[in-house]
């Protein structure tokens, strides 16, 4: 039995990755800072080893990775914390994968990064993104398989996108938006975990790097009205300006729990839409996303773990 290393597998898109990986009989390691917070989802998957540790030691991160036959990384963070958490999880932290990787012997890696990433984009989110990305190509040259993915926003049950403005119109009538003309193709988090279970052992993906969005793109009031109506909410959504936005940006970005922050308006300046087709190489289409959402999203949904199978089967 194959042995992948989930790093990041506790999040949305890891726990994802992790049902459908088991599905195919591949034993996992998936590194958590939190046990106790996954043993629900995680540790009740079979041949998988759920570790308490810190992947931010390099030495760690080596014993993690070996005896495995792949790497999967899938850390991402949207909003610092302090100063500096942009670069050390999405460039620091790949460098250390692959320098685990070349020790150990690690012949496959395959890494998540975002659309639009750039060493010039506007966003310190962007470039960091980048900066990761660039890491990952040098483990080519020490003979490692590398397939980058960059997924537009992702959406699913458990997202925190959708469902975030689902609760906000729950509050309140009237829906402040900033950015209301941002664009994106939002990509099915099952989907971008089928696209990461099939390339693993495709050649054809190797060295390769592939944008994922799903089949339309909208604009952000338009997906916002969508959440409501889904919901079955009637909320008066209210564009701001430019200069409102960034108003909103500053004093959200002090709040608890940091919904919106400046470096995310920033983000959303470049359209966070896909330049070319959904990639053949993979071998299957993306679900739209009227398709998807009205299963867990629509006020009588019952959620359940079981929806993604269904969804899965087209049933």
């Amino acid at each position: 039995m194959p042995t992948v290393c989930l790093i990041g597998g506790s999040g949305f898109v890891g726990r994802h990755v992790a049902n459908l990986l088991c599905t195919k009989g591949i034993a996992l390691r998936i590194p958590t800072r939190r046990r106790e917070r996954v043993k629900s989802e995680l540790i009740v998957l079979p041949n998988t080893e759920v570790i308490e540790t810190d992947v931010d030691d390099a030495e760690v991160l080596g014993r993690l990775v070996a005896g495995c036959e792949a790497v999967i990384n899938l850390t991402g963070i949207l909003h610092e914390e302090t100063k500096g958490d942009f670069r050390r999880v999405h460039a620091e932290l790949p460098r250390k994968i692959v320098d685990a990787c070349r020790i150990n012997g690690v012949g496959r890696l395959v890494h998540v990064s975002a659309l639009k990433a750039a060493h010039d984009a506007p966003s310190e989110y962007l470039r960091s993104k980048a900066a990761g990305e660039q890491q990952i190509r040098a483990a080519e040259a020490n003979g490692v398989q590398t397939t980058i993915f960059r997924p537009s926003v992702i959406f699913g049950r458990d997202d925190a996108f959708l469902n975030l403005f689902a609760r906000l119109a729950q509050l309140s009538p009237v829906i402040p938006l900033g950015c209301p003309d941002a664009r994106f193709q939002p990509i099915y988090v099952d989907d971008v975990a089928r696209a990461i279970a099939t390339c693993l052992d495709k050649p054809q993906t190797f060295s390769q790097t592939f944008e994922l969005c799903g089949p339309k793109v909208y604009r952000l009031q338009e997906l916002v009205s969508y959440a409501c109506s889904v919901r079955g909410l009637k909320r008066l959504i209210l564009p701001l300006s430019p200069g409102m936005t960034q108003l909103q940006a500053l004093v959200l970005e002090h709040l608890p729990g940091k919904l919106m922050t400046r470096d995310n308006i920033r983000s959303m300046q470049v359209d966070n839409v896909c330049d070319c087709a959904f990639p053949n190489v993979l071998g299957f289409e993306p679900r739209a996303m009227e398709a998807v959402v009205p299963l867990y999203l629509a006020k009588n949904a019952q959620s359940s773990r079981l929806d993604r199978y269904r969804i899965r089967a087209n049933r």
